[in-house]
């Protein structure tokens, strides 16, 4: 006969896996702050080395870009490897982290506008393949009814570590090699106390990767549609991210009662992006009740408004400007995981992993257009309209979202909730 469990043993179990989720989790999501640190570094620096090595807005973009083809680059080996399946999640998680901290620390050593630095930044970025989907994978273990929360709590993490070197920038006043070292060193850590996090009871293989099913991700309506949505919100995004810091500096800059500009943008600059943290944890609560299309839509016009405004505050009032910025933040990440939710809801359970491979690496991939073409936007119109155009693929996005609505598959979204 089995053992008779009491009421009170129950509880005390009960307790203990709340105690094991949470702590999992919060030292997850401090690894991914500390993993993802190291993304945006060279576009934290970039104003330093502007002045230092007359590198242009070009070359910044071109560094940045190289990161995220590097990430889809890794993205696409990883899922047609099985990587996540065939190692340990948490040792992948650490090699990636410890592979990205070399490759983003060696650039310290080498020239700066060289090739040489393009190749780091790619190799930092196919690392981040083992640090960013893994880490989702090891927040969704641990799900049960709360899984639209737990992404997001992961996307705030990636967001907030995308902001952390421009808050190291100004803790550090500027300094590029120690801005630089500084993320590789937390990358480091994040890969060493990694280990310390617990798998939670729904682990399970990630789905497989089925190359010959990729087109149904563009063929099937509801996922074509889910996945313009996620375009649009991908076309603007890391454009912003990538860019902001400059416009923040550029605009502090005209303003001569600010002692310390420079500093006082790379503040502003941690601000407007590392708020995304509290846009995703109100998308992953607020999705569940309102729906992904309602969030998303929702999301998105406040974020492409913000596009469109943002250029016409360059030169005023800093705390005004920055107020700006904060919101376009906050509204521009808030729904990033609810596509990729919507994306799992709608799929066939054996097809998960290959659309979501899919969506993830030509949205990526998409990035590297708008980082590329802001500066050439900036060069022929000035700040005053460099972003607005990023408020396209907002639109674009809405318009798919509120179709995806409409359809009878919808009522897989959200329990219902459309």
């Amino acid at each position: 006969m089995p053992a008779e469990t009491s009421p009170q043993m129950g509880t005390a179990e009960s307790r203990y896996d709340t105690i094991a989720k949470w702590r999992s989790l919060s030292l997850l999501v401090a690894c991914s702050v500390m993993a993802l640190s190291v993304w945006f570094s060279s576009a934290a620096v970039l104003p330093v080395l502007s002045r230092e090595f007359g590198l242009t807005a070009t070359w910044g973009a071109l560094a940045t870009s190289a990161v995220a083809l590097g990430f889809v680059a890794g993205t696409l080996s990883s899922a047609a490897l099985g990587l996540a399946d065939r190692l340990d999640p948490r040792r992948f998680f650490m090699a990636s982290c410890f592979v990205a901290g070399a490759a983003n620390g060696a650039m310290v050593v080498v020239d700066p506008g060289g090739f040489a630095t393009i190749l780091l930044r790619f190799i930092a970025g196919a690392s981040m393949a083992g640090v960013y989907p893994i880490g989702m994978k090891l927040a969704s273990s641990w799900a049960n009814d709360d899984r639209g929360l737990l992404i997001g709590l992961l996307v705030g993490a990636i967001t907030l570590g995308s902001a952390m070197p421009h808050l190291i920038g100004a803790i550090l006043a500027g300094e590029w090699r120690a801005t630089l070292l500084a993320s590789s060193a937390l990358a480091v850590v994040a890969g060493l106390a990694i280990n310390f996090v617990q798998t939670g009871p729904s682990y399970a293989r990630a789905p497989a990767f089925h190359a010959r099913y990729a087109l149904q991700a563009l063929t099937s309506r509801p996922l074509r549609l889910a996945n313009i949505g996620y375009f649009g919100h991908m076309w603007e995004i890391y454009a912003m991210w990538s860019w902001v810091g400059l416009f923040l500096a550029a605009s502090f800059a005209t303003d001569s009662d600010l002692s310390n500009p420079d500093r006082l943008a790379r503040l502003a600059t941690f601000a407007a992006i590392g708020a995304g943290a509290i846009g995703c944890l109100a998308g992953g609560l607020f999705a569940d009740r309102l729906g992904r299309t309602t969030l998303t839509s929702a999301a998105m016009a406040i974020s492409g408004g913000c596009a469109l405004i943002v250029g016409f505050f360059f030169g005023a009032n800093p705390w005004l400007l920055t107020a700006i910025c904060v919101v376009w933040g906050i509204a521009a990440v808030a729904d990033s995981a609810q596509f990729s939710a919507s994306i799992m809801e709608l799929s066939r359970p054996e097809l998960i992993g290959t659309m979501l491979t899919v969506q993830t690496s030509l949205g990526f991939l998409l990035t590297i257009v708008t980082i590329q073409l802001t500066p050439i936007i900036v060069d022929l119109t000035g700040w005053r309209y460099g972003f607005a155009y990023l408020a396209i693929g907002p639109a674009i996005g809405i318009m798919a979202m509120l179709r995806l609505r409409q359809l009878p598959e919808a009522l897989k979204l959200a329990g219902g909730r459309r």
